[in-house]
């Protein structure tokens, strides 16, 4: 399958045969860093995801720093700069945002203060990537999914909010057993249960309440979907250098399998009929658009035959999408870096890949870190690589790496990428 694109108002990029257009005005200009050209992004979040967009920014020239609520998170690592602070108090992230003297902010986490950064754009002092009301509405679900299925009517699972467990309660009834309870602000499977039957649901408003990124004291229950595949549609927003209008493009799909919520493991293509794919691309296309802004935004979506329903959004790359680092010519974090300062972007497929997750098994002590062993044998493989992501503490479950591998299909990818992370051992 060829890479798929759509516009807002259907330019098309440049074939090898057409003369390169004339770049418009407002073309993009890049500074060096550590100098008064410097462009400056402030990146909030600086986990795994934020690690890779971090190096891919600064193969462009730009400064970053990156802002966590813990020091020597990864992409603090190879920042030029690092902050620390309470990303959820408004004071806080406003002062550390203007401290890093940046006029881009890129979040790559949910447990954020999103009205100092709506206020931080109103104001003009910075542009939010893709925009402040683009991450407002995807870092609570509640928002993105009254966006999809009530503005936009785009089919999704049975859903219903709730604020308390009587709430709760009748909410389940609705959308009927099992069905799953997620807060409203979390990510990675944090405080997700599957509710079997009404015995489970008092035990399932507690534990949202308690392993949430933020309580919010809200909850979204979802009907289960029976559904063929699970798929992130990885679709970038970016500006086209010829027109200067706003080009959208997709990443071919990437399959995954996650366990109580979290990702444990994708390949990329996932194979889809004609009339799926096409639908999934204007389900993607249309939330995107919504959306607003430049960069790439992770769709998940169910598909059940040609039927297409949405799931949820990150606007940012997504955990599934690691598998590009192995797969694609430009991975999903140098799309995401190439968009947002808006430059053009390929998103061709190289070659097919999958990704595996390594997770802690065990707490590590506080400044011992964490070991790796077997590594010479995950790598010996054919076309497998590694990324450990520097993560200075472990708990039972932590994404600590990834295995990512390219190969002739799907299949011997993934079994080369399974074999290759059982061989590698964390150890605390």
């Amino acid at each position: 399958m060829s890479p798929s694109r759509m516009s807002d108002q259907a330019p098309s990029s440049p074939s090898a045969s057409q003369e390169t257009p004339t770049p418009q005005p407002g073309a993009p200009v890049l500074g060096t860093p550590w100098t008064r050209s410097a462009t400056k992004v402030a990146l909030l979040g600086a986990g795994e995801i934020g690690k890779e967009v971090t190096i891919a920014l600064s193969r462009l020239g730009v400064e970053i720093t990156a802002i966590d609520r813990y020091d020597g998170a990864p992409a603090q690592q190879v920042a030029h700069n690092a902050l620390t602070v309470d990303m959820s108090d408004p004071e806080a992230l406003t002062a550390a945002i203007r401290s890093s003297g940046a006029t881009i902010v890129v979040p790559e986490i949910e447990a954020l203060a999103t009205d100092a950064l709506v206020a931080l754009e109103q104001a003009g002092e910075v542009r939010v990537v893709p925009t402040a009301r683009a991450v407002q509405l995807t870092m609570n679900r509640e928002g993105i999914r009254r966006l999809a299925a009530e503005e936009l009517g785009l089919p999704t699972s049975p859903y219903a909010f709730a604020s308390c467990l009587e709430e709760l309660v009748a909410g389940a009834q609705q959308v009927g057993f099992p069905c799953v309870v997620k807060p409203v602000m979390s990510s990675s499977g944090h405080g997700q249960s599957v509710v079997r039957g009404p015995e489970d649901l008092e035990a399932a408003w507690r534990y949202a309440a308690a392993d949430g990124r933020i309580n919010r004291g809200r909850v979204i229950v979802e009907g289960f979907v029976r559904f063929d595949t699970e798929i992130t549609l990885l679709t970038v927003r970016w500006r086209h250098p010829g027109t200067g209008e706003t080009v959208t493009s997709f990443c071919e799909p990437i399959g995954h399998r996650q366990v109580d919520g979290d990702y444990v493991e994708s390949w990329q293509p996932q194979s889809l009929n004609q009339a799926a794919l096409k639908r999934a691309q204007q389900v993607a296309e249309a939330v995107t658009a919504a959306l607003g802004g430049w960069g790439l935004f992770g769709v998940e979506l169910f598909i059940r035959g040609e039927e297409v329903l949405f799931s949820e959004v990150s606007p940012r790359p997504h955990d599934t999408g690691l598998v590009t680092l192995a797969s694609q010519r430009l991975s999903e974090f140098e799309l995401h870096a190439r968009a947002l300062l808006g430059l053009p972007v390929d998103t061709l497929l190289r070659s097919p890949g999958a990704s595996v997750t390594i997770k802690a098994t065990g707490d590590s002590a506080h400044g011992e870190g964490v070991s790796f062993a077997g590594l010479d044998e995950a790598l010996m493989q054919h076309g497998v690589d590694l990324r450990l992501f520097g993560k200075p503490e472990a708990h039972p479950g932590r994404r600590l790496g990834v295995v990512v591998v390219c190969a002739d299909d799907v299949q011997i990818a993934g079994d080369r990428a399974r074999a290759a992370a059982r061989a590698i051992r964390p150890s605390v």
